[in-house]
């Protein structure tokens, strides 16, 4: 019944002494347009597998957990002018979204949102679809979310009448657009802000539509714009949208605001919902930076809402520097399986000048309290020279966690990622817990599980499981003497034969208990 995969820590002693988490650098190929403004995601049913992209045309993949990459370029009949964002679907297909650049008379410079996608991780692109189509009017910075519980695909994106445009005549709006046939086709796109910006590409421009799933289906975005900060929302796959959308913050200072040694910078919204079976399952969290401290002093922020965005949280500092450092370039997940946050920003509070490090931070009570820790191996100095694009990225399902960052060395840039160990996270700030117990994964199962478990230190475990009157029908196990570090069990029912129904996991040390719901299906 045991399989078990114990990494004893005396095995990664120099790693775990010096906190560092491995960085991997995925490309510093200098041909062609730089690559920047990265995007990744990982395979929440094979979390070895994941794919990213990059400015203008890069797209990579790896098969071993961010180890080692692919790299290749991506074509398509309506060109590609970057802005790259992927996801997956519930079959293991990519979605590679990306901006289009048509050739002479077949359209015009970013008038469309293109769709490519392969159905396996080595396959080839060779899906391409497109979306927004709206004469001349510039279609730009799409993100894509997949809703897990049937498949269809919502995309939200910034419309300009006129990209760049002064003239108070053009307008800029938060367009959205859905497929539910694997990203064959796409609905018409239409508007849902009630209050339209300007097309300066600027603060009173809407800008930032990440879109998030819901608990119930519902579809979640938020922007940056004219009133602010703003959320709206769909309960219906997006043919009706609220009335009005719904203040979430005040942004002093906008969200399009200068940083020492980079070119342009802006700190717009990244929305996600955690449909984990945690305590916080449903919470709606909205990240971002702004610099409402002073132009000295970016920092991020986190909001959230319990009650599907109809009320917020005033803004919480996730960055736990003093005063006076910048903070910039911020991007969040929630891990699906066990409900953590996971941040990832460029961050100067080790330095008096434009040195640059990438810090990360991860919440495990809800947004409530962050720890901070750096993931880069060393700083780097930015210079204007180079374009960073507008935005890094982080993807974690499951305790796989890997951020994706633009890195400047020697003039030159490059994409890196980090196999971040949340076990170093812990052990590094002094975690005070004895051990943490995972969700499950897969949950619901119907003949096998995974069950997760960290001590820190080491003692005598009880691990079992039991139904929902608290009867024990399987010991994992029964009081036995465990080293510190990470175990993973591969629970079967086979054995047991418990039936369909609602379950508990529990993990036992001296007088704590954690219990997680677990779920097997008919």
């Amino acid at each position: 019944m045991k399989s078990i995969f114990l990494l004893f820590l005396l095995a990664f002693a120099p790693v775990y002494l010096s906190g560092q988490h491995t960085n991997i650098l995925i490309d510093d190929d200098q041909s062609g347009y730089k690559a920047c403004e990265p995007s990744i995601i990982i395979n929440p049913k094979n979390t070895d597998h994941m794919v990213a992209g990059a400015v203008l045309d890069r797209v990579y993949y790896s098969t071993n957990g961010g180890y080692s990459w692919n790299v290749d370029r991506l074509t398509s009949p309506w060109g590609v002018w970057g802005d790259p964002t992927i996801t997956v679907d519930t079959s293991g297909a990519y979605y590679y979204l990306h901006l289009a650049n048509p050739p002479a008379g077949q359209g015009s410079w970013i008038d469309r949102i293109i769709s490519q996608k392969t159905e396996t991780i080595e396959g080839e692109w060779d899906q391409v679809s497109y979306m927004g189509l709206n004469g001349t009017k510039n279609q730009d910075k799409q993100w894509p979310v997949v809703d897990r519980t049937n498949n269809n695909i919502y995309v939200t994106w910034s419309q300009f009448d006129e990209y760049g445009s002064s003239d108070t005549s053009d307008k800029s709006d938060i367009r959205f657009s859905k497929s539910t046939d694997g990203g064959a086709s796409w609905s018409e796109a239409i508007s849902i802000n009630e209050v339209p910006g300007d097309c300066i590409d600027s603060d009173n421009t809407v800008e930032g539509a990440v879109p998030a799933v819901g608990p119930n289906g519902e579809i979640y975005v938020s922007w940056s714009g004219p009133e602010g900060l703003v959320f709206d929302r769909s309960t219906d796959q997006g043919e009706n949208w609220l009335d009005e959308d719904i203040f979430v913050s005040d942004l002093p200072g906008g969200w399009d605001y200068s940083i020492p040694g980079i070119s342009r910078c802006n700190g717009f919204p990244v929305t996600k919902c955690d449909l984990s079976e945690g305590p916080y399952h449903g919470t709606i969290y909205i990240n971002w930076s702004d610099q409402r401290k002073g132009i000295d002093d970016t920092d991020v922020w986190l909001a959230k809402s319990t009650d599907g965005g109809n009320s917020w949280t005033g803004p919480v500092r996730v960055n736990d520097d003093p005063p006076g450092k910048h903070q910039f370039f911020t991007w969040m997940d929630v891990d699906q399986a066990t409900g953590y946050l996971w941040f990832v920003w460029y961050d100067r509070r080790n330095y008096t000048d434009n040195n640059t490090d990438v810090y990360m931070a991860v919440s495990r009570d809800g947004g409530e309290s962050f720890i901070n820790f750096k993931v880069s191996e060393s700083p780097f100095l930015p210079g204007t020279s180079a374009f960073f694009g507008d935005y890094n990225n982080v993807s974690a399902h499951n305790d796989v966690v890997r951020p994706v960052w633009t890195r400047m060395h020697e003039g030159q840039l490059g994409i890196w990622t980090a196999i971040v160990d949340p076990l170093i996270v812990d052990i590094q700030n002094n975690i005070p817990e004895l051990f943490s117990l995972e969700q499950n994964f897969p949950n619901p199962f119907r003949e096998s599980t995974f069950i997760k478990f960290k001590l820190y230190e080491p003692g005598e475990i009880s691990l079992y499981v039991s139904d929902i009157h608290g009867r024990k029908i399987a010991y994992i196990y029964d009081r036995e003497y465990l080293e510190r570090g990470k175990y993973v069990e591969h629970f079967n029912v086979e054995k047991q034969n418990p039936g369909p129904g609602v379950y508990f996991i529990t993990l036992q040390q001296r007088d704590k208990v954690i219990k997680r719901k677990m779920i097997i299906s008919d």
